[in-house]
């Protein structure tokens, strides 16, 4: 063949890498099943605050989500909510959220800056809809959350002293939340919860997503340290309940008089559950290294700010590294999964994949040994900053 043609695609490679396309999201569709995300137009929404709250809405407008679906509310009452309609998979499970409500509610009367329900009409504080979104009708999980003003985290909000705060709020709600007690509270084991990082194996199951794509490889060199330095170690782990998914669009911040900025709003409980600690510490950097300008440097203001009320035992410090790669992993292969199923909400879904790809192929150049000490001495060198 001549080789200024060698690298033109046939018809014949076209046609394969297309029907291959269309076996990948067959097959990443049975994962999960039926479409699972609301896709609820403005009218329906306008409609459901009228039906079940008596509420005029005045202004309404799509909030972010990763698989619900969520509405800001300005009503002729002249007050603000959110509305958030839960994806049809975990509205089948409504015990779960009750749990995570009336957490919600706890943390809130304990003075953390959670959002709290607001009971419909029937004094419900969520209720189960049935909605057609176009493709028959599902039943979908209804609830209606105060409304928080403040800003999510980016770049610019992010000096040592919010990270460190970022840290401390993370140990404060997990610390609050051992106190926690609810005769259902065995329903946040959620064993088998693909966003757990108790259960990073389970991501062998989604690597044929990445077939050709040499994230693959990497995903699973990271899913291989994780049985070989984290598993074994889990019975030396503090258990409890985490928020599970303190990230940085999940944290509202406001400046202060002095021009500071601090969080003052957490949100988005819906990854709530029974885990190790250490977990939320790991997932807490993951997320904040995406927005900071220097990522290295993330992880020892957070680790001050954490260890200021929550200090870890020696193999949680030992597997903190590999536990934050392994967040990494979680949040590039499974939005590649949900963009399959949800190609109209990719800009949101791949929001962290924009910079996380290129941090963590950093993390794991520098290696464990180099990022740990930057991280530990710089958390140590804040303590002192601190006392």
């Amino acid at each position: 063949m001549d080789s200024s043609t060698s690298c033109v695609p046939t018809l014949k490679w076209l046609l394969y890498q297309l029907f291959r396309f269309k076996e990948l999201k067959k097959k990443t569709a049975q994962m999960l099943g039926k479409s699972a995300r609301p896709n609820l137009n403005l009218s329906q929404v306008s409609e459901m605050m009228e039906k079940l709250f008596k509420l005029t809405p005045t202004k309404l407008h799509t909030l972010p989500s990763y698989d619900d679906q969520n509405f800001y509310v300005a009503t002729s009452e002249g007050k603000e909510y959110v509305l958030k309609i839960l994806n049809s998979e975990d509205s089948q499970n409504p015990t779960m959220f009750e749990v995570q409500t009336y957490a919600m509610s706890f943390l809130h009367q304990k003075g953390l800056p959670a959002q709290t329900a607001l009971p419909n009409i029937s004094g419900e504080l969520m209720s189960l809809e049935e909605i057609d979104c176009g493709q028959g009708c599902q039943k979908f999980l209804v609830r209606l959350l105060t409304y928080l003003p403040g800003t999510t985290v980016s770049k610019d909000h992010l000096t040592a002293k919010l990270l460190y705060d970022a840290g401390k709020m993370a140990a404060t709600m997990d610390m609050m939340l051992k106190e926690m007690e609810h005769p259902d509270l065995p329903v946040l084991e959620r064993k088998g919860f693909r966003w757990s990082l108790s259960c990073v194996p389970m991501m062998e199951s989604y690597l044929h997503i990445l077939d050709g794509d040499p994230l693959q490889d990497i995903v699973r060199s990271v899913i291989q340290q994780y049985k070989t330095l984290v598993a074994p170690k889990y019975s030396e782990f503090s258990k409890g309940v985490i928020h599970g998914d303190f990230n940085n669009l999940n944290m509202l911040v406001r400046s202060d008089e002095g021009g500071e900025f601090k969080v003052i709003g957490i949100l988005d409980f819906g990854d709530m559950h029974s885990d190790v600690h250490v977990h939320e510490l790991a997932i807490t950097i993951m997320y904040l290294m995406t927005e900071h300008p220097d990522p290295i440097e993330v992880g020892g203001p957070v680790l001050a700010g954490w260890e200021s009320l929550f200090p870890l035992n020696e193999s949680e410090r030992e597997c903190l590294f590999t536990l934050v790669l392994c967040r990494f992993c979680q949040s590039l292969l499974y939005a590649r999964y949900f963009v399959i199923l949800n190609p109209e909400n990719e800009e949101y879904l791949m929001i962290s994949s924009k910079r996380g790809l290129g941090i963590l192929k950093q993390l794991m150049e520098l290696g464990k040994e180099k990022v740990e000490k930057v991280w530990f001495e710089s958390a140590a060198e804040f303590r002192d900053g601190e006392e």
